[in-house]
């Protein structure tokens, strides 16, 4: 089943629920700090977890104690879609529990 692309409009008016995130051009992107390298590893591995859960993977870079993901979905052309809102809703909801800000 093809994800279809959201609207301009839709895309900010979910950008307004998730605080810290932003579109740059065709993707949603985020950046955690975290209190070091170990925990910004273990955040990685949470975030692969609810990747390969939803079955949607976003490029995600690991550095000393950042994170940083730029999602959006290949299969609608690069756009962003619900899918990749929903990776991003998932990934605010374990941020906390690691220690990420």
């Amino acid at each position: 089943m093809p994800v279809e692309p959201l609207s301009q409009k839709e895309v900010e008016d979910r950008l307004a629920e998730l605080p810290g995130w932003s579109l740059d051009k065709d993707h949603l992107i985020r950046s955690y700090r975290l209190g070091s390298h170990f925990a910004a590893t273990a955040m990685v591995v949470h975030i692969a977890q609810v990747q390969e859960e939803l079955n949607h993977h976003s490029d995600l870079t690991l550095g000393y104690n950042t994170v940083s993901l730029a999602v959006h979905t290949h299969s609608a052309g690069g756009a962003v879609t619900e899918k990749d809102f929903e990776v991003a809703r998932r990934v605010e909801d374990l941020a906390p529990g690691h220690g990420a800000h």
